[in-house]
């Protein structure tokens, strides 16, 4: 930044700049108006609210304590709230339990169970068909219309269609 700046002082246009340190104008903008560096691999102090050691083995004590162990934290940071205490914010007990290695179904509820996806897959026409109703409206109040549709997934071709009446009768 600061020798883009001393170019531009020095009367050279800011995108020769730019371009001459393999920057974007649009870059060194963005960078301008951050509060920090942009860059994402820059070295960044620790933050002053970060939890230390000690404060993260108390959060990770407290969530896998008999009476919490089987609640998630957004059930746990209320409970603590009525009991007058705050140990940390629910993100941060999210993040505390990832870090732990522990963010997973938590009580009496069942573990997600991985299911492969199942597809259809047409490779030739005339394999797998799909169906479809679409209603429609009439000009007339009360009529409208239902549009029924079989399609082939292959060729994307309508194999069959109908058009019925539905509303009040003549």
């Amino acid at each position: 930044m600061v020798l883009i700046d001393e170019a531009v002082d020095s009367g050279a246009r800011r995108f020769k700049a730019c371009a001459e340190l393999g920057l974007s104008v649009r870059t060194v903008q963005r960078w301008q108006h951050q509060a920090e560096d942009g860059r994402p691999l820059a070295q960044r102090p620790v933050p002053s609210n970060q939890l230390s050691d000690i404060e993260r083995a108390r959060v990770l004590a407290v969530l896998n304590e008999p009476e919490h162990a089987s609640l998630p934290p957004h059930q746990i940071v209320p409970r603590l709230a009525d009991q007058g205490e705050y140990i940390a914010s629910e993100s941060t007990m999210y993040r505390v339990l990832k870090a732990a290695k522990q963010q997973h179904a938590r009580g009496r509820a069942k573990a997600q169970v991985k299911r492969v996806v199942t597809t259809h897959l047409a490779t030739a026409p005339n394999q797998l068909w799909c169906w479809d109703i679409t209603w429609l409206p009439s000009t007339v109040k009360g009529q409208y219309y239902y549009w029924y549709m079989m399609k082939d997934v292959f060729s994307r071709k309508l194999v069959a269609n109908e058009v019925h009446v539905m509303g009040r009768r003549a």
